[in-house]
C-alpha cells in the first residue's frame, strides 16, 4: 500500500537499522568514549553479552518504530485501532455490524379461517458456497379469515452483510409451519441492510473524504460523507448527477448497495437526514435514489469434465448459477468473490469465465452467449439466467 520504506527512511537518516550496523555503531562508540576494556574479543562471552544487552533492545525498538509506529502515523498506511484514532480526529467513527431487517411474504394453503405464524419462525436461504443464511420472524403473523398472503417482519439471526440477498433467495422453512405452503423475500423486502464492521479500506476512504468535506454543505464530498455514514452504504458506492436534472439547483445522488436493494423507506431515512434536517447547502436540492438498473438476459453453456456423476453435474450447474448471480450483486462477497458489476464500467464475460474456471475444477469449458456490458450511470442486473450443458 505504501510507497515509503520506513526502515530505509531511518537508514537514510543515518540511524542503524540492522544488528550488524548497531554492533558496529556500539563498538565505535566504545572506542570514542575511551573505554579501557581489553576483553572485547568476538569470542569473549562477557563482551558478547554486553553487546547483546545494548543492541537487541535498540533493534526491537527500531523495528517497532519502522514497522508499527511510523506506518500508523498516516491514513494511507494506518490499520485497526490506529486508523480509528486518526478517524476520530476528523469526527469519523468506524461503522459497526448491523443485522438485516425486512419483511417476508408468507402464503398459506387456503384463505379460510384464522392462522398464526409464531414469532421466532426460521426462514433459510439456499446454500451459497457452503453458507445458508437464516432470518427469524420478530412478530406473530396473524392471517385473518379470507387472507391468503401476509408480510411478516423478520431479522437476521446474526449481524453481517451476507444476509442482504436478492429477491427469491429466502424460500426454505427448516421447520414447517402448519398451513403455510411457501415463503419468499419479494422486491423491496429489505427495510434495513445488514452490514459487516467497516473494514480499514472503507474507513480510510471516508477519512480521506472528510478532508474534502471540511468546507461544509456545498460539495459532493460533504454529501458523500452524510450518505455513506448509513449502514450498507460505502463511500465509493455513491455517484452524483449534476446539471440540474430536476430543475435549477438540483442534483441527484445514486447509491449502489452491495447486494439486496433496500426498500424505499430506507432511502427516505437518508433523504430525511439531508433534506428535512437541513444538512444541505442554501438553495441545494439533492435527492438520494437507488442507482438505476439495466436488465440483461444471460446464457452460458457448460462442458463439465467427463468423470462427474449426474449428482455432481447438477451441483456444478447450481453453483455456477450462484457464482454468476454473485457477480451481478445478488449476494455479497461473503461467499463467492467474482469481479462485480459497476456503474460507468465495462463488465467482461471473458474475465467471468476465467474466474469460473478458477473456482470450479469440474469445468472443462464454457461459453457465454453475451457480449460485454458497458454501463453508464446504471448497474447491470440479471433479468433471466440460462445455464445449460453442452453436447
Amino acid at each position: 500500500m505504501s510507497d515509503v520504506d520506513f526502515k530505509q527512511a531511518l537508514a537514510d537518516a543515518g540511524i542503524p537499522t540492522t544488528e550488524a550496523a548497531l554492533k558496529a555503531a556500539w563498538e565505535a562508540e566504545v572506542v570514542a568514549q575511551g573505554s579501557k576494556l581489553a576483553n572485547t574479543s568476538a569470542y569473549s562471552p562477557f563482551w558478547r553479552v554486553v553487546t547483546a544487552l545494548v543492541t537487541k533492545p535498540v533493534l526491537w525498538l527500531l523495528t517497532f518504530v519502522s514497522d508499527t509506529v511510523l506506518p500508523n502515523f498516516f491514513v494511507k498506511t494506518a490499520t485497526k485501532a490506529w486508523l480509528d484514532m486518526l478517524a476520530w480526529a476528523v469526527d469519523v467513527e468506524r461503522k459497526g455490524r448491523t443485522k438485516a431487517q425486512g419483511e417476508l411474504l408468507f402464503t398459506r394453503s387456503a384463505a379460510g379461517g384464522a392462522l398464526d405464524v409464531p414469532i421466532g419462525t426460521l426462514v433459510q436461504s439456499a446454500v451459497i458456497n457452503g453458507h445458508a443464511y437464516q432470518l427469524v420472524t420478530t412478530a406473530v403473523g396473524s392471517f385473518v379469515d379470507g387472507l391468503l398472503q401476509l408480510k411478516i417482519p423478520v431479522e437476521a439471526v446474526e449481524a453481517g452483510s451476507g444476509f442482504n440477498l436478492a429477491p427469491g433467495y429466502y424460500a426454505i422453512l427448516p421447520m414447517p409451519v402448519p398451513g403455510i405452503v411457501s415463503v419468499t423475500n419479494t422486491e423491496d423486502w429489505l427495510t434495513t441492510p445488514g452490514a459487516d464492521e467497516e473494514d480499514d479500506d472503507e474507513l480510510r476512504l471516508r477519512v480521506r473524504n472528510q478532508f474534502s468535506a471540511v468546507n461544509q454543505w456545498h460539495t459532493d464530498a460533504v454529501y458523500r460523507a452524510l450518505i455513506s455514514a448509513f449502514p450498507g452504504v460505502q463511500s465509493n458506492g455513491v455517484y452524483f448527477e449534476h446539471g440540474a436534472p430536476r430543475g435549477p439547483g438540483s442534483a441527484n445522488a445514486y447509491v449502489l448497495f452491495e447486494a439486496g436493494v433496500p426498500a424505499a423507506t430506507y432511502l427516505a431515512q437518508i433523504n430525511s437526514k439531508i433534506r428535512d434536517e437541513g444538512n444541505h447547502g442554501h438553495g441545494d436540492d439533492l435527492l438520494v435514489m437507488v442507482i438505476p438498473e439495466t436488465l440483461h438476459a444471460l446464457s452460458v453453456v457448460l462442458w463439465p469434465v467427463s468423470i462427474l456423476t449426474d449428482a455432481q453435474r447438477a451441483t456444478l450447474k447450481a453453483d455456477v448459477e450462484l457464482f454468476i448471480r454473485a457477480a451481478f450483486r445478488e449476494s455479497t462477497t461473503t461467499d463467492y468473490q467474482p469481479t462485480l458489476t459497476y456503474p460507468q464500467a465495462r463488465f467482461s464475460f471473458s474475465r467471468l469465465g476465467e474466474e469460473l474456471h478458477q473456482q470450479f475444477a469440474g469445468l472443462e469449458s464454457l461459453r457465454f452467449a453475451n457480449e460485454d456490458i458497458v454501463s453508464e450511470l446504471s448497474i447491470p442486473r440479471i433479468q433471466t439466467l440460462q445455464v445449460t450443458f453442452g453436447d
